[in-house]
């Protein structure tokens, strides 16, 4: 596998930004902004699709430590129902970047789409998570602190097996959504429920 880029400009400080849980049934929508050393290298760094759980936590570690500024936005279930995911999703990337330390003067984004943050240059970049290094962190550290999120909501509803799916429409997710119904914690706008509604 060829390693991943480490800036795609070299002029201006580059931050890195992606999301986690766009596609979730369930909880909040994370994102991470990353502001990479230069030199930056991790044999396991990748999309955090492509990394394996234990892992994903170990290089979770390396970026903190590492990271010249790095942060983390959220946005709940409660605000995705009333703005859409999208807008939720570029949001949550802004509140990240509102974290950083240092301000970055590029944004490097994952996807194909993003509502400009302040007056801030940015390049978005389809599949950027598995070409240039720091949208690969922002992914481990968006991915990371989300899935921790919904280890915890699994403890208030452990009916959904959070824990495991972390809010996604696995087939096991959907079983209980048509057992059980839909919780506070259920994304109402994305029309999951199978048939009639039951809410608790």
């Amino acid at each position: 596998m060829a390693s991943l880029k480490t800036y795609f400009q070299q002029e201006l400080t580059e931050a890195g930004c992606d999301e986690a849980g766009r596609g979730c049934y369930a909880g909040p929508v994370f994102a991470a902004a990353v502001i990479l050393p230069e030199n930056f290298y991790h044999p396991l760094l990748n999309d955090s699709k492509q990394v394996k759980e234990k892992q994903r936590n170990e290089l979770r570690k390396v970026i903190e430590e590492n990271a010249i500024a790095f942060g983390v936005g959220m946005v709940s279930h409660t605000e995705i129902d009333q703005i859409n995911i999208l807008k939720s999703s570029f949001k949550a990337m802004h509140l990240a970047i509102d974290q950083l330390k240092i301000k970055p003067q590029f944004l490097l984004v994952d996807g194909n789409r993003f509502i400009p943050y302040k007056k801030i240059k940015h390049q978005c970049i389809v599949k950027g998570d598995a070409i240039y290094a720091s949208i690969a962190a922002a992914s481990i550290l968006a991915k990371t602190y989300r899935d921790d999120w919904m280890m915890n909501l699994h403890n208030e509803f452990p009916q959904y097996n959070w824990k495991k799916n972390k809010g996604y429409g696995t087939a096991e997710h959907r079983k209980a959504i048509e057992e059980f119904g839909l919780c506070q914690y259920h994304r109402k706008s994305f029309n999951i429920l199978p048939n009639e509604i039951k809410l608790f």
